[in-house]
């Protein structure tokens, strides 16, 4: 039997997986606790005791945190939960879990066998405006207009330009994002789009992959950046447990 949180400890949510077989993970987790699995219904949850009602998003927690999945993921398809949650007690715990058990179960019957890619692709360009300019005559017609050298710009001037530009960058992102889903559809099972993490990056897609089919992914990735010139770079990750991909809100 998987063993109580000591002490009236809580107990620290890494994430639920497939079946109720006791596992131990070894010293794995939050300050180098133990890792194991508290099984109940058709699901377990994978936690470890922590002896505080909370866990400061520190490197080091969120490290510990992340190698816990990582280690989940050698051999299964973790339902990853979100970093901090703890329950008070046994109790606590064995309530989330029936109160979720439906859905946890739905969420990894569907992720099964299956892990997450990351893809970003970015212009690899020293002025990420210039680049537009030379490439989108309205822009450069509108940026000789308001920004030449023949006279300041009104405030006004200056923002119209710059929402042209925005409007272009975010129609190009839109298009490329296209072609490069169009590209992956046959070798993913899902694809999700993230936000753009900065103005440079044209594409932060997440894709759901087959397990065994991780190499056949990476042919996929090789056969979109051929749609693209040297202006553009492409660096994929992974593979992660399945965060982009989860789709339930857990009842506490």
């Amino acid at each position: 039997m998987a063993r109580q949180a000591a002490n009236g400890a809580g107990f620290y949510l890494y994430a639920v997986i497939l079946g109720t077989q006791d596992r131990v993970y070894g010293p794995i987790g939050l300050e180098g606790s133990p890792v194991y699995t508290v099984g109940k219904g058709r699901v377990a949850a994978v936690v470890s005791d922590v002896p505080s009602g909370r866990i400061r998003p520190e490197r080091r927690h969120l490290a510990a945190h992340q190698e816990v999945l990582r280690r989940l993921l050698e051999e299964t398809t973790p339902l990853p939960m979100s970093f901090g949650i703890i329950t008070k007690d046994k109790r606590a715990l064995d309530r989330i879990i029936a109160q979720n058990q439906k859905g946890f179960h739905e969420q990894l019957l569907r992720l099964d066998g299956k892990v997450e890619m990351g893809l970003h692709v970015l212009w690899d360009v020293p002025n990420i405006f210039e680049y537009f300019v030379l490439t989108h005559p309205d822009l450069r017609a509108a940026r000789d207009l308001f920004l030449g050298s023949h006279r300041e710009p009104t405030q006004e001037e200056k923002i119209e330009v710059g929402r042209m530009f925005d409007r272009i960058l975010q129609e190009d992102r839109e298009s490329y994002s296209e072609s490069v889903r169009e590209a992956l559809v046959p070798y993913c099972s899902e694809i999700k789009n993230n936000p753009p993490r900065n103005e440079r990056e044209v594409i932060n897609l997440a894709c759901l992959v087959l397990r065994e089919q991780q190499a056949v992914f990476e042919s996929g990735i090789f056969e979109a950046a051929r749609l693209f010139d040297h202006n553009f770079t492409f660096d994929y990750n992974g593979p992660w447990a399945p965060h982009n991909f989860v789709d339930m809100r857990i009842q506490f």
